[in-house]
């Protein structure tokens, strides 16, 4: 499809498709884009309250056309995983979601919920330790209960608290709601994977579709006409046993014809396995932007009812095709939303070039709903997305042109301070360039061109190949000076050290791959797998070995389990619960001593490299010359740092002196996202 384009090369707002209304029944979408429900951990104990409002407030406020609440939102007592959870299964939550709506709604944006029953998937460990109720007594792998199969007590109980929930928040002034397919009960019943009975809701297509449309009309009637009623709508489970296009077209067609459902949202595969969710459900940084689109889109040809589709969908572009292009007609960026919540007043502003890209490191699944590398997200009553303008001008120096410094010099310039960005090396990045140099993670790379683009937007003075002593940041009169130098590989106190190679060198290329390779990862992180990948499609024989009872631990799920599904697809030899106690050259081979954590017995493990990845020693040469030189001693308290202290330890300085802080691996090893967030949280009080 043509549209017009405005002189920066994208679409005039009045022609743009992702800036056009759309109506369902009497709710106006002021534009195409949404964000769908999903579960940000924000509640407190099942509520609605200040956090989670906040956190859907300011997505309305920076223009979508509607926010969806309650990911999982529990519609009865046997629906809940163990928390984190809104509870739409008493009155209680009332009052809150009336303010909760009038927030959103007050920034011209729609607001529905999902209401749904977990039915296997709940626990019956926890929270109300209630049976776990379910079509047929089949247990999920992921969540591991053995469910009680459902008669006809529980169908109409669950029913009437359907009702009731939809009713809830149709009294609270929402717009809609929406329930869930998938793996949730209502998927339950539809698949034949999940439901054999032999009864009237089991077996045929017909059979197996009527709890869902016992629901949905029970639905309708608790709410009239007045609300959006959708359903989150599998089109294809993609396995042999389960629901396939034909017959998910054939239970689509069903919900159809019933009357009851305003839209789709439509959702591709499983959620009953950390794997099947992660690769055929929730895309991860293996996957292709916008995975499911083309099942989107068959869908589309055979059905009538409005669509909407959030998977993977990153970018404005991609989203303003599959509008454009007649394949859906709401696009969720939720996850995108997440890392910008500003996406739609930018394009409106026409600064579509300044959204924060989500780079699809699923890190708001990992500790939801904080995005890698907007510290402010789902911290929105303490932290702003916005930065305001300091009371008066300072003089900033910034050393070290990674995660941390980029985001220091930048949020200090957008202070109004001059900033100075010293970086030692040829190119800003720091330890993500390293990160990105795997083919999996090249998306990583967002995270510096975006700070890169507004330094330069920001007018702060970048000098490259800058290598400083504490004589050249005194000479540039300091006010504050913010070390962020980051780490190096840590083999220290390793025996046998001078014999290994980094998971640095490898990823880098500094560093060939030999025959056979012991990879030793100490941090469960990403860095390690990435090398091992790396080695083994090069034709090596590959181990790799941890301390933790598994590999890739320290990951999102989604992450998690597609490393280990590739490590195993390459052959990796995996070796667990063993500490790297020494290295030492026999000959022509190097020997790996391993200890195993149980039997303290050690193993002898020959191979012709051994690459370590055990995190980062702090490169603090330069804080250690200017700590006494500084007006607080570079101490940054951790009450500051909390919020709890004023922060830039600059007022009231001695005149000539400066504060001194150090951020992110400079510290200690730890993450992107801490790095980002150290420097935020400072100097946004700078």
């Amino acid at each position: 499809m043509d549209h017009a384009r405005s002189a920066g090369g994208f679409p005039e707002p009045n022609r743009d498709p992702l800036l056009q209304p759309f109506r369902i029944r009497n709710v106006v979408f002021r534009n195409r884009i949404v964000s769908t429900s999903h579960a940000s951990m924000l509640d407190d104990g099942g509520l609605p309250l200040e956090r989670y409002q906040r956190y859907h407030e300011v997505k309305a406020q920076g223009g979508l056309a509607m926010t969806m609440v309650g990911g999982s939102a529990m519609t009865s007592p046997d629906s809940s995983w163990g928390g984190g959870q809104l509870d739409l299964s008493a009155d209680r939550v009332l009052p809150h979601l009336r303010v909760l709506a009038e927030r959103v709604h007050r920034h011209g944006a729609a607001i529905m919920c999902q209401v749904s029953h977990l039915g296997r998937r709940a626990t019956a460990f926890g929270a109300n330790w209630l049976p776990v109720v379910a079509p047929s007594r089949i247990r999920e792998t992921r969540n591991r209960n053995f469910p009680k199969e459902m008669d006809e007590a529980d169908i109409a109980r669950i029913v009437g608290d359907y009702a009731r929930a939809a009713r809830r928040c149709a009294e609270a002034g929402l717009d809609g709601v929406e329930t869930v397919t998938g793996g949730h009960l209502i998927g339950q019943f539809l698949s034949p994977r999940t439901n054999r009975r032999s009864d009237g809701f089991g077996g045929t297509v017909e059979n197996r579709a009527r709890f869902g449309l016992m629901v949905h009309e029970a639905i309708r009637k608790a709410v009239g006409d007045d609300v959006v009623v959708g359903i989150r709508f599998v089109v294809d489970e993609g396995v042999e046993d389960g629901s396939d296009v034909e017959d998910c077209l054939a239970l689509a067609r069903l919900f159809e014809r019933e009357g009851h459902l305003d839209f789709f949202n439509c959702i591709y595969g499983r959620m009953d396995t950390d794997l099947a969710l992660s690769e055929d459900n929730m895309p991860g940084i293996f996957q292709r932007s916008a995975p499911f689109l083309d099942h989107v889109a068959r869908f589309r040809r055979e059905v009538r009812l409005p669509l909407l589709h959030a998977a993977g969908i990153r970018d404005v572009a991609t989203a303003r095709h599959a509008v454009g292009a007649g394949i859906v007609d709401l696009v969720g960026m939720t996850r995108a939303h997440i890392a910008d919540p500003d996406i739609v007043a930018r394009i409106v502003r026409g600064e579509e070039a300044r959204i924060r890209p989500c780079v699809g490191a699923s890190y708001c699944l990992y500790k939801k709903v904080n995005c890698v590398h907007n510290p402010a997200s789902g911290r929105e009553t303490v932290l702003s997305h916005t930065i305001a303008p300091a009371p008066r001008s300072l003089k900033v120096v910034v050393v070290g042109g990674g995660p941390a410094g980029l985001e220091a010099a930048r949020v200090s310039a957008e202070r109004g301070h001059r900033v100075v960005l010293m970086e030692a090396g040829a190119r800003l990045g720091g330890q993500i360039l390293v990160a990105a140099s795997a083919p999996e993670r090249r998306d990583l790379i967002g995270i510096v061109d975006w700070r890169v683009a507004e330094l330069e937007r920001l007018g702060v003075a970048v000098r490259l190949n800058t290598y400083c002593e504490g004589a050249e940041v005194l000479a540039e009169g300091p006010d504050v000076v913010v070390v962020a130098t980051g780490g190096v590989p840590d083999l220290d106190g390793l025996d046998g050290a001078e014999l290994c190679d980094s998971a640095w060198d490898v990823l880098t290329g500094s560093v060939a791959g030999k025959d056979s390779v012991l990879v030793y990862d100490g941090t469960g992180r990403q860095a390690a797998p990435s090398c091992a990948l790396r080695l083994a499609g090069e034709g090596r024989a590959v181990s790799l070995a941890t301390p933790d009872e598994a590999l890739a631990l320290e990951m999102p799920y989604t992450d998690r389990t597609s490393y280990r599904k590739r490590l195993a697809q390459q052959g990796v030899r995996p070796i667990v619960d063993v500490r790297l106690i020494q290295v030492l050259r026999e000959g022509n081979r190097i020997v790996a001593v391993l200890r195993n954590a149980y039997t303290g017995l050690d193993v002898r493990v020959e191979a012709e490299q051994v690459v370590v990845e055990n995190g980062t020693i702090p490169i603090d040469d330069l804080y250690r010359a200017l700590r006494d030189l500084s007006s607080n001693r570079g101490v940054t308290e951790p009450e500051a740092l909390m919020g709890r202290a004023a922060r830039d330890g600059a007022s009231g300085r001695d005149p000539g002196s400066f504060a001194l802080h150090r951020v992110g691996d400079a510290v200690s090893s730890r993450d992107i996202h801490s790095a980002i967030y150290d420097s935020y949280r400072i100097c946004a009080a700078l």
